[in-house]
């Protein structure tokens, strides 16, 4: 149980931290003073992925994300039930911290909330335009494919960074970041889509909660190709 609730209170981390530095301070805050580029939102999931693998890494892996956990469990690193638990339990703490996100921005004097309805999200959903079907599913599914083998691959028991994992996992999601925000805002993490999505339908905004679809298959795709993919380059034949 410690594991389970380990990575819900990592994953309720990254959605605040992430979802709230694109809520509070990304791009199109001008009234506030506070806005921050793309880098600066990439960098906000990124340290939070970093944070939470020094603080709960020894508990349960920091997995944070149910595509990370399907590879890993693809991998056969762990069992199939555990697995459901890490991916259940993540998408409480997204939802929790999503819920906290709503209430920040509309429990607040109306010239905070004005600045924040200003910018280009309220609750940090995923979302495509019209038409860019095939670019949001082909970007989430590589992205997470890149993503989830430098996890497989700095976390392995033989060939993995060690100490230095949780750096090169959470410098590589930075990077996700920056190249995957202009498309779809970046998911790469079906946890961290679904939370977002129900309180944007909650807001009457229902586009992300009928794409979400897309920001889990797609990412759950590629960790299966991303696992298949390692067992080959950590072959010895």
């Amino acid at each position: 149980m410690k594991k389970y609730i380990a990575e819900m209170i990592g994953t309720f981390v990254l959605v605040l931290m992430g979802c709230g530095s694109a809520i509070f301070a990304g791009i199109g805050v001008g009234t506030t003073g506070y806005g921050i580029s793309t880098l600066g939102v990439a960098f906000a999931f990124g340290l939070s992925v970093i944070a939470m693998a020094y603080t709960i890494g020894n508990i349960s892996g920091c997995h944070i994300n149910p595509a990370i956990t399907l590879g890993v469990w693809a991998n056969g690193r762990m069992p199939g039930k555990e697995a459901a638990g890490y991916m259940f339990f993540q998408v409480i703490g997204a939802i929790i911290a999503s819920a906290v996100l709503y209430l920040l921005v509309h429990t607040g004097n109306e010239a905070g909330v004005e600045a924040v309805f200003n910018n280009t999200t309220t609750t940090g959903a995923n979302s495509f335009m019209e038409g860019n079907l095939v670019p949001a599913f082909l970007a989430e599914l590589i992205f997470t494919f890149i993503f989830v083998l430098v996890v497989l691959g700095t976390t392995d028991e033989k060939k993995g960074a060690g100490n230095f994992a949780g750096l090169a996992i959470g410098l590589t999601l930075v990077l996700v970041h920056i190249a995957c925000i202009p498309i779809t805002g970046t998911s790469v993490n079906p946890a961290r889509s679904i939370g977002p999505a129900i309180f944007a339908a909650i807001e009457g905004n229902c586009q992300p909660i009928a794409q979400v679809w897309l920001f889990i298959v797609a990412p759950f795709i590629g960790a299966i190709l991303s696992s298949i993919t390692w067992n080959i380059l950590k072959s010895e034949k």
